[in-house]
C-alpha cells in the first residue's frame, strides 16, 4: 500500500470537533423531541375533529375513546403546551445550578411520561393536562441544551452546533407532519414519547460542562470533562486556569459592585432586554401560530392536500435551518438577523395585500377566488417568509441566550428569556383567530408585517454581533476596569 502522510494537527483537530459534535448530537435529542411535540398539535387537532365527524355516535360512548372537541378546546390543546413552557422556562434556568447534565436526565423521564399519558387520554381535559406537562418539560430541556452547547464548544463552531439544535427540531416537526398524515393522534403521541427516552440514554454517556464544574469548585472533574471534549493529547490546564481565573474575577467584580446600577445594567439587564426583544419579534411574526394550525389552515383553503402542505412548509424550514447552520459562523449573527427581518416583513405585507385584494374583489367575482394564474403569489410569500424566518431570527434568538449572559447570570437570564418567549408564543397562538376575526386575514398579516419592521429597527439599534467571540468566562483577556 502507498504511504499516506497524515498531518497529526489535522487528525487532532478532527478529534476535537468529533467529541464536541457527539456531545451536541446527544443533547440534540431534546430539541428533536420538542420538534416532534411542536408538530404534533397540527395533525392531532385535525385527527380529533375528523374522528368526531366520522363517528358521531361514538362520541357519547365513553369506552370508544372518541370524544367531542370544540374549536376553542382545540385551540387550548394547541396552546397549553406553550403556557406550560412558560413555567418550565423559569424553572429550567434556575435548576441549572444543579448541573446541566443532571437536569436533562431528570427531566427526560416525565417528558416521556406526559406523552404516554396522552396516548391513553380519555377526555379533552386530560389532553389539556398532558399538553401543559409536556410543554413544561420541553422548555426545561430546550433552555438547558442551548446553554450546554454554548459551554462545551469552541467559538469557531459554536454557532454551527447551536444551529444543529434548530435543525433537529425542524426534523422532528417534519416527521410529525409526515407521520401524522397516516397515524391518528394517539399513535402519533406514542411516536413522540420515544424521543425523550432516547435523550435519557444518550446523555448518560456525555460529560458535564467544564464551566459549570469549575463554577461549583469541582476542578478535577472539569479537567476530565474538558479532556473528553478537546482530546487526550491536548493540554487543558491553561483553559481550565483561564475559566477559573475569569470566574473568580467576575465574582469579585460582581460582589464589589453588587448594588450599583451600572453592574446590573451591563451584566444582566442589557442581555435580558436584548434576548427578550428578539423573542417578542420572533413569536409575534405569525410563524408560531401557523405551525400549530398548519393542517387546519391548509384544509380551510381547499386548494391542496392539507398534510402535504404542512410537510412542504416543514421541509422548507429544515432546508433553511441547514443553510443557517453554515452561515451563522461565516456571515455573522447581525447580517442574518437584518436580512431575515427585511424579507419577513416584505413577505407578510405581500400576503396581506393579496388577501386584501381578494376580499375587496370577492363580491365582484361572485365569491370566486382569484384566477388560478395568481395562486403563486401567496405560495411565494409563504416560502419567502419561511426561509427568512428559519435562516435568521429563529435560530439566532436562541443562540444569543447562551452567548450574551455571563456565567453567574446565565441560569437566571436563560430562564427569563425562555419564559418570556413562551408567554409570547402562547399569546400569539391564542390570538391568531381573534386577529383574523377583528382585522380580517389581510389585517392580521399586515399587523405581523408591522411587528417585523419593528424587529428590524430593534436588531439594528440594540443587538450586538457575537461572531467568533469567546464566552466571557473562557476568554483569556476577560477583565473588568
Amino acid at each position: 500500500l502507498p504511504y499516506i502522510n497524515f498531518n497529526p494537527d489535522i487528525v487532532q483537530c478532527w478529534y476535537i470537533l468529533a467529541s464536541q459534535i457527539l456531545a451536541a448530537l446527544a443533547v440534540s435529542l431534546g430539541p428533536f423531541a420538542a420538534g416532534l411535540g411542536k408538530g404534533y398539535s397540527s395533525p392531532a387537532v385535525d385527527s380529533l375533529k375528523e374522528q368526531q365527524h366520522r363517528f358521531p355516535a361514538a362520541v357519547s360512548n365513553a369506552s370508544s375513546g372518541i370524544f367531542s372537541v370544540s374549536e376553542q378546546q382545540a385551540s387550548w390543546v394547541a396552546s397549553l403546551s406553550l403556557l406550560g413552557a412558560f413555567f418550565g422556562g423559569m424553572l429550567g434556568g434556575l435548576a441549572m445550578r444543579f448541573g446541566r447534565k443532571r437536569v436533562l436526565l431528570i427531566t427526560s423521564l416525565p417528558f416521556s411520561a406526559s406523552w404516554l399519558m396522552t396516548v391513553f387520554a380519555s377526555s379533552v381535559e386530560m389532553m389539556f393536562a398532558t399538553a401543559f406537562v409536556g410543554g413544561f418539560c420541553c422548555a426545561i430541556v430546550l433552555v438547558v441544551t442551548q446553554v450546554y452547547i454554548s459551554e462545551i464548544s469552541v467559538p469557531d463552531i459554536r454557532g454551527c452546533l447551536s444551529a444543529v439544535l434548530k435543525i433537529v427540531g425542524h426534523i422532528g416537526m417534519l416527521i410529525s407532519f409526515a407521520v401524522g398524515a397516516y397515524l391518528d393522534w394517539r399513535q402519533l403521541a406514542m411516536v413522540v414519547a420515544i424521543a425523550p427516552i432516547m435523550l435519557f440514554a444518550t446523555v448518560l454517556y456525555i460529560p458535564e460542562t467544564p464551566s459549570y464544574l469549575v463554577l461549583v469548585g469541582r476542578d478535577e472533574e472539569a479537567a476530565r470533562s474538558l479532556q473528553w471534549l478537546r482530546g487526550p493529547e491536548i493540554d487543558v490546564g491553561h483553559e481550565i486556569a483561564t475559566i477559573r481565573t475569569n470566574i473568580i474575577a467576575s465574582r469579585q467584580y460582581h460582589d464589589g459592585c453588587r448594588n450599583t446600577f451600572t453592574t446590573i445594567t451591563s451584566r444582566l439587564l442589557r442581555p435580558v432586554l436584548t434576548t427578550c426583544g428578539l423573542m417578542f419579534f420572533q413569536r409575534f411574526s405569525g410563524a408560531t401560530a401557523f405551525n400549530f394550525y398548519a393542517v387546519s389552515i391548509f384544509r380551510q383553503t381547499g386548494c391542496m392536500n392539507p398534510h402535504g402542505g404542512a410537510v412542504a412548509v416543514g421541509f422548507v424550514q429544515l432546508l433553511a435551518s441547514c443553510v443557517s447552520g453554515l452561515l451563522i459562523d461565516i456571515v455573522g449573527r447581525l447580517p442574518l438577523l437584518i436580512a431575515s427581518s427585511m424579507f419577513m416583513s416584505m413577505a407578510l405585507a405581500g400576503f396581506g395585500s393579496f388577501a386584501y385584494y381578494e376580499d375587496v374583489h370577492k363580491e365582484h367575482r361572485n365569491g370566486c377566488l382569484i384566477a388560478a394564474q395568481h395562486d403563486w403569489i401567496p405560495l411565494l410569500c409563504v416560502l419567502v417568509f419561511t426561509v427568512a424566518f428559519s435562516l435568521g431570527i429563529s435560530p439566532i434568538s436562541w443562540l444569543l441566550i447562551g452567548e450574551l449572559f455571563p456565567l453567574e447570570y446565565r441560569g437566571l437570564g436563560s430562564a427569563l428569556a425562555t419564559s418570556f418567549s413562551y408567554v409570547c408564543a402562547f399569546v400569539g397562538v391564542k390570538t391568531f383567530v381573534d386577529f383574523q376575526q377583528v382585522l380580517g386575514l389581510h389585517g392580521a398579516y399586515w399587523l405581523y408585517a408591522a411587528i417585523s419592521v419593528g424587529g428590524l429597527c430593534f436588531v439594528v439599534c440594540f443587538v450586538p454581533e457575537t461572531k467568533g467571540r469567546d464566552l466571557d468566562e473562557m476568554h483569556p483577556k476577560y477583565t473588568h476596569t
